[in-house]
């Protein structure tokens, strides 16, 4: 009996051996005979019966969703990393220069067992090395500040049947795991455009200190700003009911120097918001603008600063030119109809939770396309510094809350425009309350002189300029007198 059970061991190996030798012959001749055409389609067909056979359903989620980051494998990378055990073998270990925490994620081709409501949920990490021909093309392919030549997934596989659970409760609860910890981490992020790659972002961890507590305005002002921030993030169903777009715009001017940088930094810590700081100037072509635009995340601040000289108006010009321009010229700039149909038009919406904010030292200047409702909702003058200002920045700075000098300072702030700005690095000279107060005193009086001298200046440039328009329409009379005496008519159409 024993040996006949030997022989049917050493049969069925031999059988096995034989199909596998056969299947490889096989697979060496199609991949020598037939054409790749044929070659996927039978691989796939192949795969399809295999998955017909298997109750098991596998879900495939890639890093990269077209211009955008993958919201849920980043959430699921978040999430795998804190689920991560002693059970586990192997681990990725990775650390930005910038960051202080260690990241964890699981190995690529690895696998990791979740449990969730009594269900097993299995996923694995797969990376695709990409064809050399495709390596530059984009950014699903490969990111040249990282080096990547590959593309990215994870696979989430569990039975057929727990198909709804999966996606109408597990997966929403890593998203929501996943902004839970993130809000904790309390991380602020500042995106720039990359030098190199125009059309893509980098970042760093965003590190300024400034809140709506240390910011040198009227408690009032500062107190309504985030009555709004509070409401916007409160309404989403509200705008969802309405038809709009989740987004709001602020308009940010007043002087150099007001604190218009410290509101976007305090802004961003209070709603722990990411800042993307939009330069214009960095930025070519209308296509180049969309790429970055909607490559941005939710729940981030877009910051264009200097909106009244980031970008020519192209459009502008147009109109001067009876709408004549080379359409080759378009496609080389950013133009403004570009730029506005991305603040609110159908781009916009691409996206939830997002705020805007422009600054500009002159609103004036602004085209009035720019300040059209629904662009810039709020409207927040950074104004010079006041009493009220003053005492705050006298409290940061010098630790005080009352001193003989006060009345004398802010008698003199109704006399002179200072910034804020200017006040505090006056503060900063001296650690002496007495000191610093006094050299205060001492810069208003050069700041009374210097903005006197410049009023002189700009009223004797006045003038010149009304002399040059004196002459040159004496000379334009001059002119027209002699087309009379030629008999000409109609002042310069005469005939000589």
């Amino acid at each position: 009996m024993s040996e006949s059970k030997i022989a049917t061991a050493k049969t069925l190996v031999s059988t096995i051996g034989s199909v596998a030798a056969a299947s490889m012959l096989a697979r060496t001749m199609a991949r020598e005979y037939l054409p790749s055409e044929l070659q996927h389609h039978l691989y796939f067909g192949l795969r399809n019966f295999i998955n017909k056979l298997s109750r098991q359903l596998t879900m495939v989620i890639n890093e990269f969703n077209g211009f955008q980051d993958n919201e849920i494998y980043n959430a699921t990378e978040l999430y795998l990393s804190s689920r991560i055990s002693a059970k586990t073998h192997r681990l990725n270990v990775t650390k930005n220069p910038s960051h202080q925490n260690i990241n964890l994620t699981i190995e690529i081709s690895d696998e990791f067992i979740d449990m969730f409501k009594g269900i097993k949920f299995k996923w694995r990490s797969v990376s695709k090395k990409l064809p050399s021909a495709r390596q530059y093309h984009s950014h699903d392919e490969f990111n040249r500040s990282t080096g990547r030549t590959d593309e990215r997934s994870l696979e989430l596989t569990f039975h057929r049947k727990h198909k709804d659970l999966a996606l109408n409760e597990y997966l929403p609860f890593i998203l929501h795991f996943a902004k839970t910890m993130k809000q904790e981490e309390e991380t602020v992020k500042l995106f720039t455009v990359d030098a190199y790659l125009r059309t893509e972002w980098t970042s760093v961890n965003l590190d300024h200190p400034a809140t709506f507590a240390t910011l040198a305005m009227d408690a009032d002002s500062k107190e309504n700003v985030m009555k709004d921030l509070d409401r916007f993030l409160e309404r989403r169903e509200y705008y969802r009911r309405v038809g709009k777009a989740w987004k709001r715009g602020y308009l940010l001017y007043g002087p150099p120097g007001t604190g218009k940088s410290s509101m976007i930094a305090a802004m961003a810590n209070y709603l722990k918001f990411d800042v993307y700081d939009l330069e214009l100037t960095d930025v070519g072509t209308n296509w180049e603008l969309r790429r970055l635009l909607v490559a941005t995340a939710n729940r981030s601040i877009l910051v264009v600063e200097d909106i009244d000289c980031s970008v020519e108006l192209h459009d502008r010009a147009d109109s001067k030119n009876n709408g004549r321009r080379c359409s080759h010229e378009a496609e080389q700039s950013v133009t403004l109809s570009g730029f506005l149909n991305f603040i609110d038009g159908l781009w916009s919406s691409c996206g939830d939770e997002r705020i805007i904010i422009f600054t500009t030292n002159r609103k004036e200047k602004l085209d009035p396309a720019l300040l059209r409702p629904g662009r810039m909702d709020v409207h927040i003058n950074m104004s010079y510094c006041t009493p009220s200002g003053f005492r705050l920045l006298a409290s940061n700075y010098l630790g005080i809350m009352e001193h003989g000098l006060f009345d004398e300072i802010e008698d003199l702030m109704g006399e002179v425009e200072v910034t804020p700005a200017e006040v505090a690095e006056q503060l900063l000279k001296e650690d002496d309350p007495d000191i610093a107060l006094r050299g205060l005193i001492e810069f208003f009086g050069v700041k009374r002189k210097e903005n006197e001298e410049m009023r002189e200046r700009k009223e004797n440039e006045l003038v010149e300029k009304e002399d040059e328009n004196i002459q040159v329409f004496e000379s334009d009379d001059q002119v027209c007198s002699h087309y009379r005496r030629r008999g000409g008519r109609g002042g310069r159409r005469g005939r000589w």
